[in-house]
């Protein structure tokens, strides 16, 4: 029984693994990028983990698949993060279509407040 959990926990994390890459080619800037990548990626990879502990058994492995599903839990989203930050101050442009930018507002970025969105009064 823990075989075949195991073996839905694999396919599920491979298919969020694959949405990530896929939002990785189709979105439009490295923001929108980051964010398929980080939230989709670190979901799969860390259900992939999951499935392979439960699909082992082994003590060992469970063990290995806690410690790196962790360390992912840990980097993967801190390291977006660091990405992001590196990007908006070098002055990466948003794409056109975002419609809010709360960093720049602040006066912490380095691009100026975008102008109202259309929809707004």
């Amino acid at each position: 029984m823990s075989e075949v959990i195991g073996y839905i926990l694999i396919t599920i994390g491979v298919l969020f693994d694959l949405f990530g890459c896929i939002g990785l080619v189709r979105f439009p800037d490295i923001y929108n990028r980051l964010q398929a990548s980080t939230k989709c990626v670190t979901l799969g990879t860390i259900l992939l983990l999951a499935g392979v502990a439960a699909a082992s058994g082994q003590g060992a492995i469970i063990a290995k698949a806690l410690v790196c599903a962790v360390f992912i839990l840990i980097t993967s989203p801190t390291g977006a993060h660091a990405i992001a930050r590196g990007a908006y101050a070098s002055g990466v442009p948003l794409w056109e279509g975002s419609v809010v930018d709360r960093y720049g507002a602040d006066g912490h970025g380095a691009s100026p407040a975008p102008e109202k969105h259309p929809c707004e009064s």
